[in-house]
């Protein structure tokens, strides 16, 4: 046996362990606590860990044939609460929060046989590509701890990436499973809109633009998950019907003949690094030489509306949601960072107009993405145009930074620009990942490449709604020919 299980199996190996009697939950929980305890304070990765209930837990668990048999898992700390434990979202505004009751998500989870032990790094409210949070500091790459690992879902694959154990959750509103995966070589996948369970309160999380799942190192795990996932929930305002074959069983079932678009330019028409054109160079000739069609073809959106409807949204949902909390501004102002409180002042001044037609450019964006993905069962690009930034890269510059925190000084179309002007640094990393939320298209991020400075970066994959089949084959086609470069 491998002395660290977790590092050496997938989740569906353990499991399969578990039950042939070759390992026990316990050891293997205690496993992963026990490195936790040596690598996190390098990694900063998790931060929460709940001891004595994951125990417990453990040794209460009742196998009956769940897709898991007791493997630990990480939460992320933001948008997956489990009741009783802090629910911070990352910030000092919410650092005493308890959760009240456990979401459906998680409750998916449990149900799945997973068993949640702690919760991951993210930044404030996940707003972020990287994670800085000011409440618990930044999280490392595990290849290069002077890198960041990405955001929002920062410690969920900094976990999986440094091999402490093989599923992590995650969510993805912009790009917060794929950016991460990205920068620290793990499989990110973001499911159809509507794919996994949401609740009362959480249906319209960001427009439908977020949606929860996972960061993994093995494809037949992130099928099996999926599987365990997928619902159809009627009350719910985003739909989408399950697969007429389970994930998992039609993995190996790769269509002969795909006709794949790709491209390595940006949608904002900001500069892409050599690196992440080389990624997506070595995906094209791999999967020519596997017999597919591919053109060299821009997905027909304009990103930079579209980037700017997103950023509408982002402000007005922040705005809502301290609405809802009944807080005064005062409170917000000296318990948030700046870019939140710049979000929230600038979302009550959205009108209800922009609102509105920001949706309606989403509903456009869709139904084009829908009939391009008619003429191209594949869209391949880079996941992130740049590979980690360092921790110490400024990404808002010292004036921007001025302006966010005298935000209320501007003027309503004046915030909207500030807002579009801070986050352009930023978006130049990772421009590619938001479309698929907002076009509500499943799109997966693969770990196939590793630049000559040792950092990893990942190729996205987006397909028809529905279609994770399509990601999930394609993702095994690439994992059967070794193809997958993980953290040694």
């Amino acid at each position: 046996m491998a002395t660290n299980e977790l590092a050496a199996y997938s989740a569906t190996q353990l499991t399969n362990l578990i039950r042939n009697h070759h390992l026990s939950r316990e050891e293997l929980l205690k496993q992963l606590l026990t490195t936790i305890d040596q690598q996190n304070p390098h990694l900063n990765a998790v931060t929460h860990l709940w001891r004595q209930r994951a125990l417990k837990m453990v040794s209460e668990f009742k196998d009956t044939g769940q897709p898991f048999a007791g493997i630990p898992i990480l939460l992320k700390g933001l948008g997956q609460s489990f009741k009783g434990e802090i629910d911070s979202a990352s910030s000092h505004l919410l650092q005493n929060y308890v959760a009240p009751a456990t979401n459906n998500f998680v409750k998916g989870l449990l149900s799945a046989g997973l068993i949640p032990i702690g919760e991951t790094n993210a930044p404030e409210f996940g707003f972020k590509n990287i994670t800085d949070s000011k409440l618990y500091g930044n999280a490392h790459n595990p290849w290069n701890l002077d890198y960041q690992p990405g955001g929002s879902s920062g410690g969920s694959a900094a976990a999986v990436g440094a091999g402490w154990l093989p599923i992590a959750a995650g969510n993805d509103g912009g790009g917060s499973i794929r950016i991460p995966a990205s920068f620290s070589g793990t499989i990110g996948l973001k499911p159809t809109r509507g794919r996994v369970p949401t609740g009362p309160g959480e249906w319209r999380g960001w427009q439908g633009a977020s949606i929860n799942f996972a960061l993994t190192r093995n494809i037949q795990d992130t099928a099996k998950l999926l599987d365990a996932l997928s619902v159809v929930q009627m009350a719910a305002p985003f739909q989408v019907p399950l697969p007429e074959h389970d994930f998992e069983s039609t993995l190996n079932e790769v269509p002969k003949t795909l006709n794949i678009a790709f491209s390595t330019k940006s949608p904002v028409n900001t500069v892409v690094s050599e690196a992440a054109k080389s990624a997506v160079q070595d995906a094209v000739n791999f999967l020519e030489q596997a017999g597919y069609q591919l053109t060299e073809v821009d997905a027909p959106i304009d990103g930079t509306t579209l980037m700017q409807t997103y950023y509408t949204m982002n402000a007005g949902e922040t705005a809502t949601m301290f609405a809802n909390m009944g807080l005064d501004d005062q409170t917000i102002h000296d318990n948030v960072e700046p870019l939140t409180w710049a979000l929230n002042i600038t979302g009550k001044s959205v009108t209800a107009v922009q609102y509105s037609q920001a949706l309606a450019f989403w509903d456009q964006t869709a139904a084009t993405m829908d009939h391009f993905s008619t003429q191209y069962d594949l869209y391949l690009t880079p996941t992130t145009a740049f590979q980690a930034p360092r921790i110490d890269q400024q990404l808002v510059s010292d004036e921007n930074m001025e302006k966010l925190l005298n935000i209320k000084s501007f003027s309503p179309n004046e915030r909207l620009q500030l807002i579009w002007d801070q986050w352009l640094p930023a978006l130049t990393i990772s421009p590619f990942t938001q479309l698929a939320n907002i076009s509500g298209q499943p799109a997966i991020s693969l770990p196939t490449y590793v630049g000559d400075n040792g950092l990893p970066l990942g190729v996205q994959l987006m397909a028809k709604k529905g279609r994770e089949d399509l990601l999930l084959q394609i993702g095994r086609l690439f994992e059967n020919a070794a193809k997958f470069k993980f953290k040694a």
